[in-house]
């Protein structure tokens, strides 16, 4: 997972927008972690240019949610926020996030765009994931789209050697590497301004608010003019931030999980503001409306996430 990579699971694949409603599968598990709700086999949904209505109820537990986890703990959670992550993976190893086959058909700039890059003829075209976790996004995208050249980083050490040991493994089309994208500079192992496209998925919300504009920067400068990010994470008033009981909360929209890991949920105004900061221009930026049904409680809740695109123009 990119600095602060994005384990939160693939997290629910993402689904786009301008849609009519349709209907997701989720199985929902633990109550404060986020990202066992996001294993969605079934992705129908609805767009929005505003966030979800709460109930009555749900304003009063967020009201009451007042106490913030003290700064000495919030310290801690910083500094450790790499071994967390990479906990994360000893515990699960390749297991806890299913492969987001989603990925092609909700952004589909990755497969029917040209397989040469056309600013630079015979080059493939070059795509960045941030927060590539194990490869349940980077190796699925690869069979999709044979001529994709990949840049993979992730926060996890762990979480890179295992993408590394995966069978499907090629240097010869993947370049795979540890990076915490709020101190590390990807154009160290990146050449600067050659990436035609960068996917983060449930990456962003991994990262401490403050630190988030100079991690998108950080993408801005491995990105060439006219390359696009494909952006998804939670949105605010998802049943996910509903769920964290008292002691967990670090800011607004901002909370720890009982492993550590933090998960922030974005109002589409503060997203905008982060990537147009950057030096990025806003493409589209909606919430998307899903629910997630656990059959075998006969819950249906209510998933909200942000889905984007952004362009660095020249």
């Amino acid at each position: 997972m990119s600095a602060s990579s994005s384990p939160l699971p693939e997290f629910a694949p993402s689904l786009e927008v301008r849609l009519p409603i349709k209907l997701a599968t989720v199985v929902v598990m633990d109550q404060a972690d986020t990202t066992s709700l996001d294993q969605s086999t079934d992705w129908n949904q609805k767009s929005s240019s505003q966030p979800r209505k709460l109930t009555q109820i749900e304003t009063d537990k967020l009201s009451r949610d007042n106490v913030l986890v003290s700064e000495f703990k919030q310290n801690k959670l910083e500094l450790e926020a790499k071994k967390n992550w990479d906990l994360f993976y000893k515990r699960n190893s390749t297991n806890f996030f299913k492969d987001r086959h989603w990925i092609s058909r909700e952004f589909a700039e990755l497969v029917d765009a040209p397989h040469q890059n056309k600013d630079s003829p015979g080059r493939n075209l070059v795509l960045l994931e941030v927060g590539c976790g194990v490869g349940n996004l980077v190796f699925p995208l690869m069979k999709a789209n044979p001529s994709l050249y990949v840049y993979a980083c992730d926060f996890s050490p762990r979480a890179v050697q295992y993408l590394k040991d995966n069978r499907d493994y090629s240097s010869d089309r993947l370049t795979a590497f540890q990076c915490d994208l709020t101190s590390d500079d990807l154009t160290s192992v990146i050449p600067a301004q050659t990436i035609d496209l960068v996917t983060m998925v449930f990456v962003l919300s991994a990262i401490h608010p403050d630190n988030m504009t100079y991690a998108v920067r950080n993408i801005h400068s491995a990105l060439k003019v006219g390359g696009i990010v494909l952006f998804r994470d939670y949105g605010v008033n998802d049943h996910a931030m509903l769920r964290f009981s008292k002691g967990h909360k670090l800011a607004d929209c901002f909370y720890v999980r009982q492993d550590g890991t933090r998960a922030f949920f974005f109002s589409l105004e503060f997203l905008g503001s982060i990537f147009t900061e950057a030096g990025f221009e806003v493409i589209s930026n909606e919430y998307v409306f899903r629910e997630t049904v656990n059959k075998k409680e006969g819950i249906c809740v209510p998933r909200v996430f942000v889905q984007a695109k952004f362009i660095k123009n020249g």
